[in-house]
């Protein structure tokens, strides 16, 4: 199969719109639209639903896309042997909690923004997860390991949670060093209970048995700015609020500790653009282990 022609048929698949498409390969949309029909005439099948959304992959699409990747990621290593090095390219869509996609990757990635300039990156920072295979993401990091799909998967990094009051209620922190939250009349904020998207944010139980939130929401941005506006104390993770001045650690001792997991299709798994984020990343988290898990020697 001539990879010239699966090249445009790759972009427009990662990029779902022929104008998105044509930016990436350096020609005009016309020509991405001639070759794509052409390659479906080959090899006769509909290889996208066209729609005024854009282009949604058919089921022979998606059979065809693991082909054209592994055909992407020679490519690049034939490149690479001669002495040149390829400029990575295309669509990156990473899902990642809210949290951690916000205060610890997103003020982090300008370096490597830089390095890949043509990229274009998909930050999915949200309560909840996309799923890497039905290929709603490249890669999905994640808050436990995913027992089902075609997934690679292993540990990220451990981090570290803890429990946090206002910094100006000198008043709570001596209160709840001294007596059970339940008996010092502090509200307790956290998530609510019947829409947590993951088992393993449901930790209040972990600071006392049978503890309760009073004010809750899904969202742990919105928890920490009511923590540090005054309207109680909760549990944060550390990379999140350790260097807030807005909020004071309290019960040092009682350190909760959870994982995060990366998860990708194996069929994307050698591409150069995953390769190179996967790498950066694991530089980040190893050059900030003191940012995630503060407690650890």
């Amino acid at each position: 199969m001539d990879w010239d022609a699966l090249q445009y048929f790759l972009m427009v698949a990662r990029h779902g719109k022929l104008a998105r498409a044509a930016q990436a390969l350096h020609v005009d949309p016309t020509t991405v639209s001639r070759r794509v029909g052409a390659l479906e005439k080959a090899l006769d099948q509909t290889l996208f639903e066209r729609a005024p959304a854009g282009f949604t992959l058919t089921a022979a699409g998606r059979a065809l896309v693991p082909h054209a990747e592994a055909m992407a990621a020679a490519a690049a290593r034939v490149h690479a042997s001669e002495g040149g090095r390829a400029a990575l390219s295309g669509q990156l869509r990473i899902s990642v909690s809210e949290g951690f996609g916000n205060s610890f990757i997103a003020p982090r990635l300008g370096a490597f923004v830089a390095a890949h300039p043509e990229l274009e990156i998909d930050l999915v920072a949200s309560s909840g997860f996309l799923n890497p295979s039905r290929r709603e993401a490249d890669m999905a990091i994640l808050l436990a390991r995913p027992r089902k799909g075609p997934l690679i998967t292993r540990k990220l990094a451990d981090y570290s949670l803890g429990l946090y009051a206002p910094a100006g209620r000198q008043d709570w922190a001596e209160a709840v060093e001294t007596a059970p939250l339940s008996r010092a009349a502090i509200p307790v904020i956290g998530y609510i209970p019947d829409i947590l998207y993951a088992p393993e944010l449901d930790y209040l139980g972990e600071i006392e048995p049978g503890l309760r939130a009073a004010i809750r929401s899904s969202s742990i941005l919105a928890q920490r700015r009511m923590i540090a506006g005054g309207a109680g104390v909760g549990v944060l993770p550390c990379f999140l609020a350790e260097r807030d001045p807005a909020l004071r650690r309290v019960r040092r001792e009682q350190a909760i500790t959870r994982s995060f997991w990366l998860a990708l299709h194996r069929d994307v798994a050698q591409q150069p653009r995953i390769r190179a984020f996967i790498d950066w990343l694991d530089g980040e988290v190893r050059e900030s282990r003191e940012v995630l898990v503060p407690d650890r020697p």
